[in-house]
């Protein structure tokens, strides 16, 4: 099965983003807007998942490991999604904007 990417150029900075990383990874640094649910949590939380009848939702983590078994499993359950290329290190390296709670923002 080939996993669907969307590069990094093509997200928009405010778009939703599906974050698979753990509690520390989402902590010191996140997409703004994303929402966070680590990979192991996915498949008892996706009522929280948004509708994705009118666009695709990009699924991301580090490098795009965790991210890759996510899209196949979400796509598997009807959902449209498509694997961040590069993961979270691509976003920082590409300038795209940061959040944390702490204030001081990275990708870890």
């Amino acid at each position: 099965m080939s996993i669907p990417q969307v590069p990094v150029t093509d997200v928009h900075d405010q778009a939703l983003m599906l974050d698979v990383r753990e509690q520390d990874e989402w902590d010191a640094g996140h997409a703004p807007g994303a929402l966070h649910i680590p990979l192991g949590e996915l498949p008892s939380r996706l009522d929280e998942l948004p509708d994705t009848d009118d666009s695709v939702l990009a699924v991301v983590c580090r490098g795009g490991g965790r991210s890759s078994r996510a899209v196949a499993w979400l796509s598997q359950q009807g959902f449209d999604v498509a694997n961040l290329d590069g993961g979270m290190k691509a976003w920082e390296g590409a300038g795209k904007p940061l959040v944390a709670d702490s204030g001081s923002a990275t990708v870890k």
